[in-house]
């Protein structure tokens, strides 16, 4: 029960519908009251909705309960950052990254939460001097240096820096990076380093400290300026590296050259070639299960699903198991759902792909799985309707519904009509009943749209045109009824239905024109056609004005406006609508 309430809270999620997301996990959380995930989920939910102080409330919840569990800091580092308390989030995304060092969504977290620490306490002092290095002219700086102008090809490093131009008090973040630390010399023209220009630098495990003394690049060396020399520290003895942590480095590097062959025999379609190489590079390092999902890949190219669904279903576990990226499980997760969309030939195979790709939205909401969802549920809708489709049941069920109408009972006929529909949606004479009865009803909008249909299906069917015109009738929109009469005379000229129809507008038109309208039905009609487009339309166009106005003042050029066909229809429907009355 609690996985269904969770099923159904992640749905609600995947398509935005929070208020419902938090009542379903809600409902689960009563069912299994020590379930982290669904405090998780939860706390997501509210967070959507702005509700901070309850997401907070649900985050606190999930890392009591699951400790060791790095999505749990996520969420609660996100609630803090949502209520400004910017100083506890630093402190929680810390904690997770305590829990699962490499986690990327926690290192952005905690870059985010200190960026928005730092602006909360206001911009630099005007004279900061690191402040001042990271300004506009940072990038030119460092690619006209020939130190630093290689690594700007290095994607770290640029973020490294862009992150600093951002906030410059995170600088202790990176002092253990040479690269840094040269940039940081180029951008302050002060000595810091000893290696030369362009020299690739090896970084020990762990930051080391060390001091230096700058010096001023633009003093003369001339100058006896008595300052004393001071040795430099001796360099850090490297570290011992084990034979065992060298084999799996190794490996892992032996691992990366197997997937780039892989890779790029994938883009040149040698599938088989492509299978051998991840396969190898799964065997040499199981901690990457990017190897997984792009094997899963291959073999979702190869039209082997069953294959694919079991390196995603690995790779979803892996990832599990190893604190994997959010993103690269809902990767996993979002080919398992493109596999089983493949294999599905009923409706109901349908149904475990939606809910796969739901589970990678859960994971990491990601437009193009958003866009496989909304695509696998219509074609299950789609599906769904031709399986049901049985022309013989539909005229059963469309003769039940002749039969309660001839004993007014219309909702029943309704009922009845409305099941012949959907076992045949082409059906003009359901549609053309189910209006009738509506119109017995008084739902006048519905039958509108039913006798609408039912003349599209079969432009040609008679009783589509009557309906119509008698539901329009009714509504006292006889210029339109009147239209729509005539059109059904076109296909059936001696029908006495349509015939009666066309009389009958004309008589209530002519009324109109003669000025035989009571002063109630003069008002309400003028009510009613104020509230059409058409009629409004006609009285905002500035011809039509200058039309009216010569009505009242210009007999002759009245005249030779009535001449127009145009204008005279646009008239007519004014003095129908009781807008212009003529004496």
């Amino acid at each position: 029960m609690a996985d269904e309430a969770k099923a159904k809270g992640n749905a609600a999620f995947s398509a935005g519908n929070y208020t419902d997301a938090i009542r379903h996990f809600t409902d689960a959380i009563n069912l299994a009251p020590t379930n982290h995930v669904l405090y998780s989920n939860r706390s997501a939910a509210y967070a959507s909705l702005n509700q901070f102080s309850e997401a907070l409330a649900d985050a606190k919840k999930t890392v009591d309960l699951k400790p060791d569990w790095p999505k749990g800091y996520s969420r609660l580092g996100a609630a803090h950052h949502g209520l400004r308390q910017y100083d506890e989030a630093v402190l929680a995304y810390k904690k997770g990254l305590e829990v699962d060092p490499n986690n990327d969504t926690l290192k952005s977290g905690l870059a985010d939460a200190q960026s928005a620490s730092g602006r909360s306490r206001g911009p630099p002092p005007a004279g900061n001097l690191f402040g001042d290095a990271f300004g506009p002219d940072m990038w030119a700086k460092l690619t006209a240096d020939p130190s630093t102008r290689l690594y700007m090809r290095q994607p770290d490093f640029v973020n490294m820096m862009k992150d600093l131009q951002r906030n410059p008090s995170n600088l202790n973040l990176y002092l253990q990076d040479q690269r840094i630390m040269q940039a940081l010399s180029v951008l302050l023209n002060v000595k810091m380093q000893a290696h030369a220009p362009g020299d690739d630098v090896e970084m020990p495990d762990s930051p080391v400290r060390t001091e230096s003394v700058a010096e001023n690049s633009n003093t003369n060396t001339n100058t006896n300026t008595n300052a004393r020399e001071v040795e430099p520290e001796p360099e850090p003895e490297p570290m011992e590296v084990s034979e065992e942590e060298r084999e799996v480095k190794e490996r892992k590097a032996r691992s990366q050259k197997e997937k780039e062959a892989g890779n790029a025999a994938y883009k040149k379609k040698d599938f088989e070639t492509a299978i051998e190489r991840y396969s190898k590079a799964i065997e040499l390092d199981d901690a990457d299960i990017s190897f997984l999902t792009n094997r899963a890949a291959v073999y979702l190219e190869m039209g082997k699903y069953d294959e694919c669904i079991k390196d995603c279903d690995k790779a979803v576990e892996r990832g599990r198991e190893l604190r994997s990226d959010y993103k690269m499980v809902a990767r996993a997760l979002t080919r398992k759902g493109t596999a089983l969309v493949k294999m599905a030939k009923t409706s109901k195979d349908y149904e475990p792909a939606i809910e796969t790709f739901q589970k990678a939205l859960t994971e990491h909401r990601n437009p193009e799985t958003l866009k496989k969802l909304n695509d696998a549920e219509r074609a299950k809708k789609e599906l769904e309707q031709q399986e049901y489709y049985d022309p013989e049941l539909a005229e059963k069920e469309r003769e039940k519904g002749n039969d309660c109408f001839k004993e007014q009972k219309y909702p029943e006929a309704i009922k009845h009509y409305t099941e012949a529909l959907r076992r045949n949606p082409k059906d003009a004479k359901a549609y053309s009943n189910r209006a009738a009865s509506y119109t017995k009803l008084g739902a006048m909008p519905e039958g509108l749209k039913d006798a609408e249909k039912c003349i599209e299906i079969d432009p040609k069917f008679s009783k589509g045109y009557t309906r119509k015109g008698a539901i329009q009738f009714f509504m006292k929109e006889f210029d339109k009824a009147l239209e729509t009469y005539q059109e059904g005379l076109k296909h059936d000229p001696q029908n006495p239905e349509l015939l009666e129809g066309v009389r009958s507008c004309v008589q209530q038109i002519n009324r109109a024109t003669r000025g035989d309208l009571t002063a109630d039905e003069l008002k309400e009609r003028q009510a009613k056609a104020m509230q059409d487009p058409e009629i409004q339309n006609i009285l905002t166009d500035p011809v039509m004005a200058q039309v009216l106005k010569d009505l009242q003042e210009n007999p002759k050029a009245a005249q030779d406006h009535m001449k127009n066909p145009s204008v005279m229809n646009k008239i007519q429907k004014l003095i129908s609508a009781g807008i212009v009355q003529m004496r």
